[in-house]
């Protein structure tokens, strides 16, 4: 089967006719029940790796039950081969933009209120309340603290949150993770007045400009955090119960991303009585209280539930999560981007598992389908220089015995595109050594040196080899021919539509693609407008 691009602007996508015609039976029949578009909940959680979860083979045999989030997996599409980024911001801007890093141009995560972000582009939550939805974010928004950035500004009607990541307000505070700025009084007090924001905030549509601020995040309320974003979410689920429109929830957890204090309540709860697995147990509960207010609620029939991590385990710093592949968070290999996925809708989506590529991209594109935008009619959502690089997985979900409509799955890593999936088979050209600079301590995804290029016939098979050691790009030319070839294609896409830099790392060498003088300018208005790094004072 080939793929075919919807629109100018699109990423290829397979044509299945009968699948797609049966998933929008069932849509409509729905919606002449309940008489309104479906509800959508994006639960996503942070640093959890592939492993962690019972579903996946983790859960209580690594000592952290998750029985909620197995129960739903279980009755719903377990999906084996859903990937992120390599890191959580890229993953974010990526669900909520339906484009890969090099298209949103967030390569890395901004720390410390540095400057980069979504400024303002055409996101998902945006589109859904065009739409009619009310959109509420609740948790980590970590995509930027400028005006541009800022939730009620990319379409959100709500945010309860914080606008960083969980250590940027603990690790500075904490005397045995940083004594050198901890027990510093003029290296605390630079932290101190540090102009990002220490607090939780409240974002809405009414106030432009800002976000108010909440309580100071320090290293006791960081607690408390999880159980506090669950009650927000709790509150806006009841209220929605009797509402006319159909509602966009963005959940996104603390837990788990380093450092984990547990509140009292889940201190030791798990049978590894780790801080990390202290935490899964946690949000378990967090995921199970949302699912029964749902159901409680009357709402659980009309709402698309998506759980999955932003990346996979963070292996600089345990204890952290587990995932069988090759590679950590930061990384393209598989431990660092596939990650623990499945998608519920009750008597919707039949239980089942599969192995067909899905990509966070592919979330925007698959949430319009379910409003009713279609095919090339997504790609108008945006301007003809926006590239989407989600495909349409509405049928994929829904049809009884649906399959993938993505037939190739390109890999991002920091500035470049560096592998390509079809089916099995993974071609790799660009991707990180993790140990090739350090062999003490821990080391990860941040840790190593990038290779930019290989013999040309490297690839792996996920299924006889899924660490991703043993090269079979030479005897198995017949496939690594075709990923050849879809690399090209993408290649030339990245040409079309060249890679933007909102935020990224230092580095000296530029790919093919990044030679085009539009690339060239961006990098360069990068520099000269925001720079890299946090300023120093």
């Amino acid at each position: 089967m080939k793929g075919v691009k919807p629109a100018d602007n699109m990423y290829p996508a397979l044509q299945r006719p009968d699948q797609d015609k049966a998933a929008v039976a069932k849509l409509e029949a729905l919606e002449a029940k309940t008489g309104k578009k479906p509800n959508i909940m994006v639960f996503l959680l942070d640093d959890v790796g592939w492993m962690d979860m019972g579903f996946n083979g983790g859960g209580v045999a690594v000592g952290n039950a998750t029985p909620n989030m197995d129960e739903l997996a279980e009755d719903g599409l377990l999906l084996t081969s859903a990937y992120s980024t390599p890191s959580c911001s890229p993953s974010r801007a990526t669900i909520h933009t339906g484009q890969n890093p090099l298209h949103h141009g967030i390569l890395r995560p901004p720390m410390y209120g540095e400057s980069g972000g979504l400024d303002g582009a055409t996101t998902l939550p945006k589109l859904l309340k065009d739409k009619g939805y009310t959109t509420q974010g609740v948790g980590k928004w970590h995509m930027g603290e400028n005006k541009g950035s800022l939730p009620q500004n990319v379409g959100y009607d709500d945010y309860v949150g914080f606008l960083g990541v969980s250590d940027m307000y603990t690790e500075w505070r904490d005397i045995y993770l940083n004594p050198e700025i901890a027990l510093s009084p003029s290296r605390f007090d630079m932290m101190v007045e540090d102009e990002f924001n220490h607090n939780e905030v409240h974002c809405t549509a009414a106030d432009t400009e800002k976000c108010e601020d909440g309580k100071l995040i320090d290293l006791d309320y960081i607690k408390d955090l999880d159980q506090h974003w669950k009650d927000v979410s709790l509150d806006f689920i009841e209220k929605q119960k009797d509402a006319d429109d159909p509602f966009f929830l963005y959940h996104a957890t603390r837990g788990c991303h380093f450092d984990n204090y547990p509140s009292d309540d889940y201190a030791g709860k798990s049978a590894a009585h780790t801080v990390y697995s202290d935490c899964m147990v946690e949000m378990d509960d967090v995921f199970g209280s949302l699912v029964d207010k749902l159901e409680e609620t009357g709402q659980l029939e009309n709402t698309l539930i998506l759980l999955t991590s932003d990346n996979g385990p963070e292996c600089e710093i345990p204890p952290h999560g587990r995932t069988p592949f090759r590679g950590c968070k930061g990384s393209n290999w598989e431990g660092g981007v596939r990650v623990p996925t499945f998608a519920y809708w009750k008597d919707m989506i039949p239980a089942r598992r599969s192995d067909g590529l899905f990509d966070f991209a592919d979330i925007l594109p698959t949430a319009m389908s379910i409003t009713g935008v279609k095919g090339g009619d997504i790609g108008k959502l945006f301007d003809e220089k926006t590239y989407i690089d989600g495909v349409d997985q509405m049928s994929f979900l829904l049809a009884d015995d649906g399959e993938s409509n993505r037939r190739s799955r390109p890999y991002t890593i920091n500035q470049y595109f560096g592998a390509m999936r079809i089916d099995e088979f993974k071609y790799m050209f660009t991707g990180e050594i993790q140990d090739s600079i350090v062999q003490k301590g821990n080391w990860g995804g941040f840790s190593g040196t990038i290779f930019h290029d290989t013999g040309g016939a490297v690839m792996f098979n996920l299924y006889a080899n899924p660490q991703e050691d043993v090269n079979v790009g030479i005897r198995h030319i017949p496939a690594t021919v075709p990923l050849m070839s879809a690399s090209g294609d993408y290649m030339a896409e990245l040409m079309k539509f060249p890679p933007q830099f909102k935020i990224g790392f230092v580095g000296n060498n530029p790919a093919l693609y990044n030679l085009a003088p539009e690339v060239r300018g961006g990098v360069e208005k990068m520099l000269k407008e925001r720079g890299v790094g946090r300023p120093t004072p």
